[in-house]
């Protein structure tokens, strides 16, 4: 059995082109990095650092804690720590990645610094609806993960064998996380014979896994305890679980990036409960909304009905603008129109 070809030849030509005639590359990704973002970007620049090219990975904002064991992570640039020099670098190069989004609105304060650089763009990503931000597009929505749309673009290209042990690791990640550890948007045999030749580099998945969710801080560790205690709200009527944090309970629990990752998935262990949404109050006026579903109940509809967001099927998320209750006001608003869906969940 061999992992199918599913992007198009010319496609992938004209990507290989690009990446051929370049030797100063730039790697960005989404705000608020997760490890499909983080692994695709890392992964991609250990495989051309490996080629003899420059390459510098920039981030609009600081990575997860829990992702900073990727390698290259350390080296990660910062835009919204160096701003200035985040702009001369792109300012230099002569090709662009946009990895794991789909808009640029998704880069935040990235964004104008990315529209001044000329050099040409490959977006590699698996989002719905991508705007025609680059010049090569690499974008499959139907792939589980950014990553695993990677790993295809460099074997269609010839260079699977040029993915080492530190690009593995890193593709193994994103694949890992933007499927719950191989829980949804996993069916697809391709992935498993992916994962075997990432192996074959000589990773530890296990290792992998333990560091991705078995690491815990102590604060970590008790946000989430008083999130399922606390602030868990069931809606069985709307086969529903909400979960809020305001900013002045992150700050009681000095709250750091990551350490509320993959909490939205726990209430779909709750028997009845078919779909879950986290709102987390980043600062006044701004919540991160992430959602969970199970079967075939579509939380990237939701998102992007009313978040501005998006994502797949049974994994999204989005934005709101506003106060944690008024937030909170249009979920539930909203969940009676989205009863209709959990018919094909029972």
């Amino acid at each position: 059995m061999t992992i199918s070809r599913i992007i198009d030849d010319n496609t992938v030509a004209a990507a290989k082109n690009l990446i051929e005639a370049s030797s100063n590359v730039v790697i960005t990704c989404h705000k608020t990095p997760d490890g499909d973002a983080l692994g695709s970007s890392l992964g991609l620049a250990a495989v051309l650092t490996a080629t003899g090219r420059h390459v510098t990975v920039i981030t609009p904002d600081t990575p997860p804690k829990n992702l900073m064991f990727l390698p290259g992570a350390d080296r990660v640039l910062i835009a919204s720590r160096f701003t200035d020099k985040a702009k001369s670098i792109l300012a230099d190069a002569d090709l662009l990645f946009c990895l794991d989004y789909n808009s640029l609105m998704r880069i935040d304060r990235l964004q104008p610094l990315v529209e001044q650089c000329h050099a040409p763009r490959i977006m590699i990503d698996h989002h719905l609806d991508p705007e025609p931000i680059a010049d090569v597009m690499v974008s499959y929505p139907k792939e589980s993960s950014t990553c695993m749309v990677l790993y295809r673009l460099l074997m269609q290209m010839g260079w699977a064998d040029r993915i080492n042990s530190d690009a593995a690791a890193c593709i193994y990640t994103g694949m890992l996380t933007d499927t719950g550890n191989f829980s949804y948007n996993s069916n697809n045999p391709d992935i498993y014979l992916v994962i075997a030749n990432l192996l074959s580099t000589g990773i530890n998945k296990d290792d992998i896994y333990n560091k991705v969710w078995n690491t815990n801080s102590a604060n970590r560790l008790r946000i989430c305890g008083y999130s399922l205690y606390r602030k868990m709200q069931l809606f069985p009527d709307h086969s529903l679980a909400l979960i809020t944090l305001s900013r002045e309970e992150l700050n009681e629990f000095d709250y750091v990036k990551g350490d509320t990752e993959s909490l939205v998935n726990r209430p779909l262990s709750i028997p009845g409960i078919v779909w879950s949404v986290y709102l987390r109050e980043d600062e006044p006026g701004f919540v991160k909304v992430s959602t969970r579903s199970t079967g075939s109940f579509p939380v990237n509809t939701f998102c992007e009905r009313l978040f501005g967001g998006g994502g797949h099927i049974n994994a999204a998320g989005g934005e709101f603008h506003g106060s944690l209750s008024d937030a909170i006001a249009t979920v539930l608003n909203a969940a009676p129109d989205y009863d209709p869906y959990l018919t094909s969940n029972t």
